[in-house]
């Protein structure tokens, strides 16, 4: 009996306790809910309860509430306060340790976070090098052998860091394919790779530097060097949909080795050219496992004005897991004053495989 007797007075210190150490809603229709507050804006509050998740009330059905933890309460001027917080009729005020009573009318509140999702923000503010990275990798393959003896490989690496003031976006990508038939040959050897870096200026403007780099042994291209400067503009910045122009001037370096260049034999060309640098960037999401991104950029000459280079590279990926995708991309390349004899202006990949996604 005792013993009965001692774990009932403990449930019931416990329920009182828990009952304490929660905020609670107090709805119009008299229900009252306990939990956490997990944050909120002029609209709603999410509460998360240890019954039922993570719940949304509107504040229209909310009569008052009172919280048992400090808050930071963001007002619409970006001002911020913290302190526990009680509200009835769409009137918040903010017990400061140090201000006393804060009122703020519903309103004139922007967000309220906890304490966890306020130290988040303000990590978000100013992130480590090795924060915020997500991405993927891709890799397709293809093999046959008997009456047709053909290898394709092709592999691929994407990485973002985006922050609320700047961008980093690294890439690579190679496609490498032979036949033995009716000769060993290579059919297919390319390697791309970039880095670009976006500062934001305003909301709106950015500024950006880039280096581009290529690899092409069917044009006898040993490398590509690209570098760019110059601004750009965010014309669509929502998380389902974005679409940015940029322009500006670049220098390219490139080296040819091995082959004839028109007008005469040789076995090392290098070129140096100054450009413009006009560009666009699209992502489109479609339902939560679909995303669209195409990056076009072009190139006109400005030492031999009605030359020009192009690129284009589209992928679509769509989700099967969180981690695991299917991944189609195309890439095209023109140059239009190709200086090796017998290559093509034109390159055109046509990729797809498995893609990994990751975020850190």
């Amino acid at each position: 009996m005792r013993i009965a007797r001692f774990l009932a007075a403990n449930f019931i210190f416990a329920s009182l306790a828990y009952g304490a150490f929660a905020d609670t809603l107090v709805l119009k229709n008299g229900d009252h809910l306990t939990g956490t507050i997990e944050s909120s804006d002029a609209k709603e509050i999410t509460l998360k309860t240890d019954y039922a998740g993570e719940i949304k009330v509107q504040w229209s059905a909310v009569k008052e509430t009172a919280t048992d933890k400090a808050l930071y309460v963001v007002k619409t001027d970006k001002a911020t306060v913290n302190g526990t917080v009680t509200a009835e009729d769409s009137i918040v005020t903010v017990h400061t340790a140090n201000a006393g009573d804060v009122t703020v009318p519903l309103s004139n509140v922007a967000i309220i976070r906890s304490p966890d999702q306020q130290q988040a923000y303000e990590n978000s503010l100013h992130p480590s090098l090795f924060e915020d990275w997500k991405g993927g990798a891709n890799m397709g393959l293809a093999l046959a052998r008997g009456n047709s003896d053909t290898t394709n490989l092709a592999v691929g690496f994407n990485a973002d860091r985006k922050t609320t003031s700047d961008e980093t976006k690294l890439y690579l990508s190679s496609i490498y394919s032979t036949t033995g038939t009716p000769v060993s040959a290579t059919t297919a050897n390319e390697i791309t790779g970039g880095i670009r870096y976006d500062r934001n200026i305003n909301h709106m403007v950015f500024g950006f530097v880039s280096g581009d780099f290529a690899h092409n042994g069917l044009q006898d291209l040993d490398i590509q060097q690209t570098y760019t400067g110059g601004l750009g503009a965010h014309l669509i910045n929502h998380p389902n949909t974005s679409l940015d122009v940029l322009g500006g001037v670049n220098y390219t370096r490139e080296t040819y080795s091995g082959a004839t260049v028109v007008g005469g034999p040789s076995t090392n060309v290098q070129r140096n050219l100054a450009a413009l640098t006009v560009g666009e960037n699209f992502m489109k999401k479609f339902g939560s496992t679909s995303t669209l991104n195409e990056h076009f950029y072009f190139y006109p000459d400005l030492s031999d004005t009605g030359e020009y280079r192009s690129s284009l590279d589209l992928s679509w990926v769509t989700q099967i897991k969180k981690w695991l995708g299917w991944q189609v991309t195309i890439s095209d390349r023109y140059i239009s004053n190709p200086p090796i004899v017998g290559t093509k202006d034109n390159d055109v990949v046509l990729s797809t495989g498995l893609n990994f996604s990751f975020s850190h």
